[in-house]
């Protein structure tokens, strides 16, 4: 001490007296904690836990510049000596003694700004396995207005002497108030300064509403009853006290009875900078790199729809909040969900998840989402508009190139497709969007994956019932892979409804090769009989074998004779049976035998077969359908000319009403 001059003694500490003191030879001004010991032993003990923290360095710790021991002949004691600089500055407990006399609110930019530091600074000590021990607003000092530094660290030996704390806890009760439940026991660990610093930050909170003893009362009220918080907390939301919503994340957590269950310094950190106000410091943004804790993600998607996006905001650079995001507005009840959702909803959620586009999780939960409300809400109002922009059209196709490999992505966003093409109008976007190109690669790739070639095949059902200007090179490579899954899948009578559809639509683009058409006819004949309950699929298959028909005597003969023994022409006649009573398929029925008859190389055939006495019979039930009767007339005049070479055509009129019987013929052949 001979080379200090002392200048002032300071009110004491729990542990010690704290002396204002100048260096001589440099007329430094120091500040000097000086710890009674109970012997030498101590002293010494304590002195060697002290010793490492001469080696820390932090702008915003105070740090020691020298430690020893003295003798004090006056009282006959050992003190242990710690030399750190001094500020005059003040502490944060002069701050908030201050704002309870004014019952002010602490500032809030002043108040980030100073968290931010203390945050950084307790995170060093805690990387560096360090422990305070001795975290209240006294022993925060401050440099100038907007910096602060930590001081006063102690040591187990010192924190442990239970007969000193026991005098100073009666001196100044306020004391120990800071302290954690377990270190009233002298067990200290990094979750006690947790603590300490969660009581910190509820005085800046309170001290607008709280006075000095209330506050006490408080800090020690919590540590028995932790139900103490939630009164504080509403009453902060009451009076609309600035950052109440990161106040209720994050307090509870911090001053949890068990230590366990209290955050670690680095989660305080991640919550703490959810804070707009806190994007800009350079602690958040060494945060970017950090994952959010679940529970702590949990905790913030608590809450209704709006509170969900509000997070997806305010974390929109984090993949790992994203996705729990997500995934809970997946399994959030229908009535919650805010149905139909809006075109700019969809398009917000879309924004921010794009930036996580090569995650894979992620976009299989966002697509599944999309399927979700867009199917949710069409179910609920067939006529409700489905969201279609262009941006989300390119974020669906730009999922399906980034994961081609993915089947359950690849099935969702076809489905997805499915669900915004049915109101139409965006063929020709995805079109532009080389949609046909990637279908067909899909279809190539996954020809195994029944549902995956399903959900290709209903998005090509819808797309090309609109499709005005097409370009045929990607179409012709589509429809032949479109033949082979339905050879690949030839029992399915889901996958050969939509095939058959799409073969239709595509014949009639003239978008299948004359080398395909044998195969086109014999999968379409077979999808029939396959599935002749299937009213669209009979539909659709009739349509596309009188396209082919039309244009291909091969495709014509091909149906008459299916395979060796058996005739389509008995098919076309077992289905007429089936559907006598459905227009509908009666008219494509009669489209296609009118197209057959334009042959005559098969007209014996299809006399043999009976066609004539069948469509005599169609043209007797169905007076009143002009289409229908034009092409029973049509098949019935070349028919009877074929039958009858020299006979006019006023001699080939048949009979109005006139109804043959039909041969009796099994319904459905092998």
């Amino acid at each position: 001490m001979e080379k200090y001059q002392l200048l002032q003694m300071l009110n004491p500490g729990a542990l010690g007296v704290n002396l204002v003191v100048e260096e001589l030879e440099t007329e430094t001004k120091f500040l000097i904690k000086q710890v009674e010991c109970i012997d030498e032993h101590h002293a010494n003990k304590a002195l060697e836990e002290l010793m490492p923290l001469l080696k820390l360095q932090h702008p915003n710790l105070s740090l020691y510049h020298e430690m020893f021991i003295m003798w004090n002949n006056e009282i006959s004691s050992l003190f242990l000596c710690l030399v750190m600089d001094y500020y005059s500055q003040g502490t944060f407990q002069n701050i908030m003694e201050n704002k309870r006399k004014l019952k002010a609110v602490v500032d809030t930019e002043w108040m980030h700004i100073m968290l931010s530091q203390i945050l950084d600074a307790i995170e060093y000590l805690h990387k560096s396995n360090i422990v305070h021990r001795n975290l209240k607003p006294s022993n925060i000092v401050l440099v100038n207005s907007g910096y602060c530094k930590l001081q006063d660290m102690s040591s187990q030996a010192l924190m442990t002497h239970e007969a000193k704390w026991n005098v100073r806890a009666e001196e100044d009760p306020c004391q120990k108030s800071w302290m954690a439940p377990e270190a009233l026991k002298f067990s200290f660990s990094t979750k006690s300064d947790i603590w300490s610093l969660g009581c910190i930050i509820l005085d800046m909170a309170t001290c607008s509403f709280l006075n000095d003893t209330e506050a006490m009362q408080l800090r020690k009220a919590i540590r028995h009853h932790p139900g103490s918080l939630k009164p504080i907390l509403k009453t902060m939301e009451e009076k609309q006290i600035p950052g109440t919503d990161i106040y209720y994340l994050l307090l509870p957590f911090m001053l949890h009875i068990n230590p366990s269950d209290r955050l670690a310094i680095k989660d305080v950190m991640q919550v703490t900078f959810m804070s707009n106000s806190f994007k800009s410091s350079s602690v958040a943004l060494n945060m970017q790199r950090q994952k959010v804790p679940i529970f702590i993600t949990d905790v913030l998607l608590e809450g209704n729809m709006a509170n969900i996006l509000d997070v997806m905001q305010n974390f929109s650079s984090r993949p790992e909040v994203q996705l729990r995001a997500i995934n809970k507005l997946l399994t959030m009840p229908e009535d919650q969900l805010g149905l139909p959702w809006p075109t700019e909803l969809v398009e917000e959620v879309i924004t921010i998840v794009t930036q996580h586009g090569r995650i894979l999780d992620i976009l299989l939960s966002t697509c599944s989402l999309l399927l979700r409300v867009l199917g949710q809400a069409l179910a609920k109002d067939p006529e409700a508009e489905i969201p279609r922009s262009s941006l989300i059209i390119s974020f669906l196709m730009d999922t399906l190139r980034s994961h081609p490999n993915s089947e359950r992505l690849v099935n969702v966003v076809y489905n997805v497709l499915a669900i915004i093409s049915s109101q139409g109008q965006i063929s020709e976007e995805l079109e532009e969007e080389g949609l046909f190109q990637l279908a067909q690669e899909h279809l190539e790739h996954f020809q195994e994956d029944r549902d995956i070639c399903l959900s290709i095949l209903s998005l090509l059902w819808s797309l090309l019932v609109d499709v005005v200007t097409v370009d045929k090179e990607p179409l012709e490579q589509l429809s032949g892979m479109v033949t082979w899954v339905l050879a690949t899948h030839p029992e399915d009578v889901e996958v050969a409804e939509a095939g058959c559809a799409v073969l239709w639509l595509l014949s009639l683009l003239g978008c299948i090769k004359e080398s395909q058409f044998e195969q086109v006819v014999v999968l379409l004949l077979r999808s029939i009989q396959l599935c002749p309950g299937r009213v669209l699929l009979v539909n659709n298959a009739f349509r596309g074998l009188a396209s082919l028909a039309k244009v291909s005597e091969l495709v014509a003969f091909r149906i008459v004779v299916l395979e060796e023994g058996s005739s389509g022409l008995h098919l076309i006649q077992d289905i007429y049976k089936l559907y006598k009573d459905d227009p509908e398929v009666v008219e494509n029925l009669c489209m296609l035998l009118a197209h057959l008859t334009s042959y005559k190389e098969i007209l014996p055939e299809m006399e043999s077969g009976g066609i004539k006495d069948l469509v005599q019979v169609i043209r007797g039930r169905f007076t009143s359908s002009l289409e229908l009767i034009s092409y029973a007339d049509e098949i019935l005049q070349v028919l009877e000319a074929n039958a009858h070479p020299g006979l006019q055509e006023d001699q080939l009129e048949p009979p109005a009403g006139q109804e043959a019987p039909l041969q009796g013929e099994p319904l459905f052949r092998p």
